[in-house]
Order: structure tokens, then sequence, then C-alpha cells
């Protein structure tokens, strides 16, 4: 196994561990559901959709190391880990994070214009309803638990900031009796939707919730959250303070 053997290399100073699908607290923690999925430390470091390997009806394009069988796929993948069990070992656990975020060409670099966006009832999520502000999209599922205190999160700040600030979370992988019912419990003042496959792709590379995209006021992309950390939400709002308009 590529990881195996790259871990390998380090001699005592790395270890590889192999957790069943279902049984691992790490990527329950990050709500990863797909395998396979590679961490170093608690840092995410490489999904599904990194390995081309997609979830039903979703559509297989390649991924950063797909087809996973060629050289040259084996190539990146050993320089990336490689990278990142290096930066660890450093202690520089920051830049590690950074790193951890998907190749620049699957990135998005600004809001998906063409998205087309509906709330839990049906109305349409239009453009000029996000423009001119700051806006902050979640990816979560009902079935992840970290999701459930970041959705809390994104209710504080819409209440911190208001108007200044677009709020989105857009629930994947649910049934919408499910997400209805978080919306209701919750009662938060953000903007509720849907996210079907086709949006997540217009979104990037996201292959675990919860994933967090902060955009500026110009719609580009500022920073991608992924997974669940200790300090995601200190990061997210230190990112978004730098973002937002002084005054109310």
């Amino acid at each position: 196994m590529l990881a195996r053997s790259v871990v390998a290399q380090y001699g005592g100073r790395a270890r590889f561990v192999s957790e069943n699908y279902g049984d691992s607290a790490l990527a329950k923690r990050y709500g990863v559901t797909r395998y396979p999925a590679i961490f170093v430390g608690d840092v995410l470091v490489a999904t599904p959709n990194d390995f081309g390997f997609y979830g039903r009806g979703e559509k297989e394009e390649d991924g950063r190391y797909a087809p996973l069988k060629s050289a040259a796929a084996h190539e990146r993948f050993r320089g990336d880990l490689t990278r990142m069990i290096d930066l660890l070992l450093a202690g520089d656990d920051e830049a590690a994070r950074a790193q951890a975020a998907p190749a620049a060409d699957t990135a998005i670099r600004a809001f998906p214009a063409g998205v087309a966006l509906t709330d839990l009832d049906g109305r349409p999520i239009a453009p000029a309803d996000l423009a001119g502000r700051p806006i902050v999209v979640e990816f979560w599922a009902t079935w992840c638990p970290p999701c459930r205190g970041t959705l809390a999160w994104l209710g504080e700040v819409k209440k911190k900031y208001g108007d200044r600030v677009a709020v989105l979370a857009l629930a994947i992988e649910s049934q919408p009796d499910a997400v209805r019912k978080v919306a209701a419990e919750k009662n938060l003042p953000i903007a509720w939707a849907m996210g079907s496959p086709e949006i997540a792709r217009a979104f990037g590379d996201v292959g675990a919730v919860p994933t967090l995209f902060v955009f500026d006021r110009d719609g580009k992309t500022a920073q991608v959250f992924y997974g669940a950390p200790p300090d995601l939400h200190a990061r997210a709002e230190e990112r978004l303070a730098t973002l937002v308009s002084p005054g109310a």
C-alpha cells in the first residue's frame, strides 16, 4: 500500500494505522463516510474524491490521484503525503492544514455563479440575495454529529454580523424531511437548502462534512475549511472578521 510504504521511510518517527470502514472515530469526527481517506495526525489530507471514488449517483471524474494505478498518480500521492508528514514532524500544524486543501486546479476560486439553489420551501436563492457581502457556506449532513456544532456556530455568526454576512447551510446525502426537522429544531437565522451531487461538485472537492467555505464581498474564495478540527470555529471566524465591513 502506498501510504504504508511512505510511512516506512520514517522508521520509528511515524506510524501507519489502518482502520476499518465505520470503526474510525477520527473519520466520524470529520464526517467522512466513504473510503479511502488519509489522515496525518488529525489532519485530513486526502478524501475519496481525491482517488476518483465517488458516491452513488455522482459522476466519476478524475481526482488528484486518479487514475490511481498510474505511476504519475503514485508519485503525486507520495510527494504530497511526504510533505504532510514532514510538516507535522516539524511541528508546523498550521502549514499542514493549509496544504491539506485540494490542489489549486480542483479548488474553486469564487462562489459558483451558475449554481441553482432553493430553500427548503422550494423558493430560489438568487445570486443577488448573496452579493455584496461575505458569504459563509457549510456543507453538512443530518448523520454527521460534528455538523450540529458547526450549524450552531453559523447561527452565532449570523446573529453577530446580521445582514453584513450571508450564511447558507447546504445539506447533502440527507433526506429533506430530516433536514427540515433539524432546521426547525435549531431555529437559526440562516438560509437552509438542499445540496445535490451536482451542487457539491460545483463547489469543488466536497469529500467530507462539514466543509466550510468563506467567500469575500466580491464572491472570491477567501478560505475553505475541511472537517471539524478543534480550532475550526476560531480559525473561520478570524478569517471572516477580516472580510466584514465595520459598522452596522
